[in-house]
């Protein structure tokens, strides 16, 4: 029998934190593709905004899919930033993407993720779509890029049914964001891929930023990577 003076374990330790590791491995993921984008941008003469747009970008999509509200800050300034860059390049459906949908959603979006946070881990609660929602979201893009692409191409931008793809992916994929759904990362990893061949053109044809290209890159790389974190996520979850 234990001596009623002996030290107890107390029931209101705190218990360890979850994801550490994964913690550990975002942030050194942070930045080490940061400084990477940084030194190549610079060595090939980047522009200033380009430069700015690539490293708030990636900034944004790595705190996002950590979970983490403060990513929507630094998604604002990216909007800014990247608007900019594809008005340069007349990727005309990016630009309006960013300025018309990016803009308002980023806000509430910030709202919306705090009413929905993890007190015990500090990040989202995530969720899924049913088979069903998944079939219907699908026809519903193929639809819209179809008819967005004709119009893109109508007012002169460069690689209308590209440009279309990546604008109306884009346009679900921040909707399913803000509403936390783990689909929204195989949308992005989608527009990643197509976004990646405009970038490569656009460099090749027009000079345009290195740094932007090495964003788009990152992405589809972070893409596969946050969309297993999330699964992970998702069975602690429950």
């Amino acid at each position: 029998m234990s001596s009623p003076n002996a030290p107890s374990l107390s029931v209101d330790s705190p218990a360890p934190r979850k994801y550490d590791a994964w913690t550990l491995f975002l942030v050194v993921w942070l930045i080490v593709v940061n400084a990477a984008i940084l030194a190549i941008s610079v060595v090939q003469g980047d522009s200033l905004v380009g430069i700015g747009a690539a490293l708030t970008g990636v900034t944004f999509v790595v705190l996002c899919g950590m979970g983490k509200t403060s990513s929507y800050f630094f998604g604002l300034v990216n909007i800014i930033l990247y608007a900019i860059v594809a008005w340069k390049a007349k990727y005309y459906g990016d630009f309006m993407l960013n300025v018309l949908y990016y803009l308002p959603t980023n806000v509430a979006g910030w709202f919306m993720w705090r009413k929905s946070m993890d007190a015990e881990t500090g990040t989202v609660c995530k969720r899924r779509l049913t088979l069903k929602n998944n079939l219907f979201l699908a026809a519903l893009c193929v639809v819209c890029v179809c008819v967005y692409g004709l119009f893109l191409k109508k007012v002169g931008g460069n690689l209308p049914f590209v440009d279309s793809v990546t604008t109306v992916l884009s346009v679900f994929g921040q909707f399913l964001l803000i509403k936390r759904y783990i689909e929204h990362w195989i949308i992005w990893i989608v527009v990643d891929v197509v976004s990646v061949v405009m970038w490569v053109y656009a460099l090749n044809t027009e000079g345009e930023s290195v740094a932007t290209l090495l964003m788009w890159i990152v992405f589809t790389m972070n893409g596969f990577i946050m969309f297993f974190k999330w699964r992970c996520d998702m069975k602690q979850q429950k």
